[in-house]
């Protein structure tokens, strides 16, 4: 890309698509298609191409998605599946009729099996069977990313995709029900400091091991790829470290402030065991994050405090 490329990310209004525009913004690149839910719905396939045929990108971020935390892929797995599949397989088709230069499709580690060895290989893809609390979610992401695949060998167009790990950071999701796991103990434990609470009950035993990526380092990896990677293999972003959730729990009560209980409902579901990508390929590359964990929650919670709107999405 040259400073005065036309770049469309979609997906701007999100916490991925905000801090991708912030780095290409930060990196001065200016020419950039930005367009509401409301101004242009990615799910019809006629808006998309009449986009695509009027506005002619040099590049796409696609950065677009529906997402959700456990409760919210095992309430509406077909909202999941429907809304993410149509939505990326027509940008990315209308980027290929186009003839954008360039696409990235974001993607979700979650594409990986259940019980796939660890850390996970990008080549680990399909190998088993998915986890089955967000199967229709990782099921569309497999499908953008094949298709990405599929037009790069048929038609040698230049389209990559990146799987993060698990994200956090400024402009997230912290919805009582619908966001992920370290939004949610944001929110569960500032409400619980909030209304003096004792104790605060979290889902599961706290075993499971998840890593964590502040966005805006994820944001600084996608413009780099987008300027120094090509290939049809995607492409795992994470840090290579990983917490356990009774750990991350802790360490999220205690920035918030919460000095009460934490008991752990063994009933419900704790998800994928262990889900650490392999980051050798972008450690090759020369790329290392740059946010530790625990400075990344402390801004993520002034970001929450400063935007308390965020909270009811």
């Amino acid at each position: 890309m040259n400073r005065e490329s036309k770049i469309f990310v979609a997906g701007h209004n999100g916490m991925v698509g905000s801090a991708i525009v912030r780095q290409l913004q930060k990196q001065g690149y200016n020419n950039l298609l930005l367009r509401s839910h409301s101004q242009l719905d990615l799910c019809r396939q006629e808006a998309v191409e009449q986009f695509f045929e009027h506005e002619k990108p040099e590049y796409v971020f696609l950065a677009a998605a529906k997402v959700g935390g456990i409760i919210a892929n095992q309430t509406a797995p077909a909202d999941f599946m429907y809304q993410n599949m149509m939505l990326e397989m027509n940008v990315i088709h209308a980027a290929w009729q186009n003839g954008c230069k360039k696409l990235e499709f974001l993607g979700s580690s979650c594409i990986y099996p259940r019980m796939a060895p660890q850390p996970m290989k990008e080549e680990c893809l399909l190998t088993s069977a998915l986890e089955p609390t967000n199967e229709a979610y990782a099921l569309a992401k497999i499908t953008g990313l094949k298709y990405c695949e599929y037009l790069n060998r048929q038609y040698k167009t230049d389209f990559i995709s990146v799987m993060p790990t698990n994200l956090y950071g400024p402009n997230d999701n912290y919805h009582p029900e619908h966001s992920h796991v370290l939004p949610a103990l944001i929110r569960r434990f500032h409400q619980a400091k909030t209304d003096n609470l004792a104790e605060v009950t979290c889902w599961g035993d706290g075993t499971p091991l998840r890593e964590f990526l502040y966005v805006d380092d994820l944001a600084e990896l996608c413009v780099f790829l987008m300027n120094n990677y090509s290939g049809n293999e995607t492409v795992n972003a994470g840090t290579g470290k990983e917490i356990s959730i009774k750990q991350l729990t802790g360490l999220v009560a205690k920035i918030v402030g919460f000095k009460g209980r934490i008991i752990w409902d063994t009933s419900k579901p704790n998800g994928t065991p262990r889900k650490l990508l392999d980051i050798s390929k972008t450690t090759q590359m020369g790329w290392r994050y740059k946010t530790e964990l625990e400075d990344g929650i402390r801004m993520a919670y002034q970001d929450f405090l400063e935007n308390p709107i965020r909270a009811e999405r």
